[in-house]
């Protein structure tokens, strides 16, 4: 495959439309033949499975995560162990990147012909484009062909392009609630809201008591951006950002939906829904969840990995004082036939795509082969899957939404899938420049410097260039 650099150029603004399939089949590991060859004495985990032959011959693979953190880092770093374990003779140079400029690094790493063979995205709009651009191996006939998870539906479309496979899922789906302490309601009286008016009739009791409603720490600004795309979603389902996504039709982020959301925003800023300072705050040093520990604030809107992170820091704490609930419906947009149940997280939770190919453009297979299994039998292996759920993530694989022992996380899934769409996160959907443009605004937005509109505005500049280049 040639490796199309002007197309890659365009992972930094240009947009390309993503088709979310969620019918692609395949088949599950259960009961497959096997069609893997056993190269060592010892037994393989992959041994009876239908899986393609592995090359004997020494290979090595590069491969790219953003594991720097414990538990996820050993979690990782054990799966491939257990790979190298049973294929001796493939080398897996796994390299922790950070997150923060993790997408930079990557589009770096292929603009200088250094791209890894293997490494993580969380599908959207970049993976569509790292494909395009030629860095991306189609898996569909494989994944047709040989074992795999039974990935839910959900997942299966986060990880596909035009009907073309083009990632394996792995480490789990991550919602987006509202965590609040169950102990300050229960003192002020407080019910759980179900809608917007109910949510704001509560942070107005919780103000005038002395208490900051919502937790936020806006200094990564995609903490921020939750509460935004939350409204927005509320207020038009997916269409206003499908719409404003393409530019199209009148498409635009100064439609209602963003006005709305903006405008809610900073009437919660100027109330003093928020923390002071909010935009100094760190979420990577956990100044949100402080506030929460201390008792100053009431509830935080934020990704289901905070179950893990708050267990952590004390189990008791946790189990006596937090409970969640989804973000609250728009009545009027509701009564207008507006979905109420399309939320915001990932489906695909991480996915691998692969990038093996030979100098002269022709797909390397024997590497392929090796990083289809590495990817569908010990990134999503029963020791992987376990160690997941024991640090509160649950897989995006059926069967895995029942019986989860922590009841916060059993809510945050039920309603999970319960929805009738997923939105991906919009600084992994939108192309890199665009994402850099949107968290810029979100500081702009909850330090009141902009308007709503001047925001939308600042979106539609950047989605208009991308799509120009």
């Amino acid at each position: 495959m040639k490796k199309n650099m002007k197309v890659l150029a365009l992972i930094f603004g240009a947009v390309f439309a993503v088709s979310l399939i969620s019918g692609c089949s395949g088949k599950s590991s259960a009961g497959a033949k096997s069609k893997a060859v056993n190269t060592t004495n010892s037994k393989k985990q992959t041994d009876g499975k239908n899986l393609p032959e592995l090359t004997t011959k020494p290979l090595t693979i590069v491969l790219w995560d953003i594991s720097t953190n414990e538990p996820g880092k050993s979690q990782d770093e054990d799966a491939v162990k257990r790979f190298m374990a049973d294929y001796p003779n493939i080398t897996v140079k796994q390299i922790h990147q950070q997150n923060d400029n993790y997408k930079q690094q990557l589009v770096v790493a292929m603009s200088s012909g250094k791209a890894p063979n293997m490494y993580i995205h969380w599908g959207g709009g970049p993976m569509t484009e790292y494909y395009n651009s030629g860095f991306v191996n189609d898996i569909t006939d494989m994944y047709a062909k040989y074992d795999h998870p039974a990935f839910i539906d959900a997942a299966v479309g986060q990880s596909t392009y035009n009907g073309k496979m083009l990632a394996i899922p792995f480490g789990g789906l991550s919602g987006c609630s509202i965590f609040y302490n169950k102990t300050i309601f229960a003192k002020l009286g407080l019910k759980v809201p179900e809608t917007i008016d109910e949510l704001e009739n509560v942070c107005a009791k919780l103000k005038a008591n002395g208490i900051t409603p919502f937790s936020l720490a806006n200094a990564s600004k995609w903490t921020g951006s939750m509460y935004y795309m939350y409204l927005v979603a509320r207020h038009s389902g997916n269409a206003e950002f499908d719409a404003a996504y393409t530019q199209k039709n009148g498409g635009s982020f100064t439609s209602p939906a963003f006005i709305y959301a903006g405008e809610k925003i900073q009437e919660w800023v100027k109330k003093g829904y928020f923390p002071d300072g909010v935009n100094s705050l760190s979420a990577d040093d956990n100044q949100d969840r402080a506030l929460l520990y201390d008792g100053s604030a009431a509830m935080m809107l934020h990704g289901s990995w905070q179950v893990s992170g708050i267990k952590a820091d004390s189990e008791e704490w946790y189990n006596e004082n937090i409970s969640v609930f989804r973000f609250p419906e728009d009545t009027k947009a509701k009564a207008a036939g507006v979905p109420q149940n399309v939320e915001i997280g990932t489906a695909i939770g991480t996915g691998f795509s692969f990038n093996c190919f030979n100098k002269d453009g022709s797909v390397n297979q024997e590497m392929l082969d090796a990083c289809y299994v590495l990817a569908t039998q010990y990134f999503n292996d029963d020791t992987y899957n376990k160690e997941k759920m024991d640090t509160g993530t649950v897989p995006s694989i059926k069967g895995f939404n029942t019986n989860i022992d922590d009841p916060n996380n059993q809510k945050i899934i039920d309603t999970f899938f319960d929805a009738s769409n997923v939105q991906l996160w919009y600084d992994q959907y939108l192309p890199a420049s665009v994402t850099e443009v949107h968290k810029n605004c979100m500081t702009e937005l909850f330090g009141l410097v902009k308007t709503p509109k001047e925001i939308g505005q600042e979106h539609d500049a950047a989605m208009k260039k991308a799509i120009a280049e």
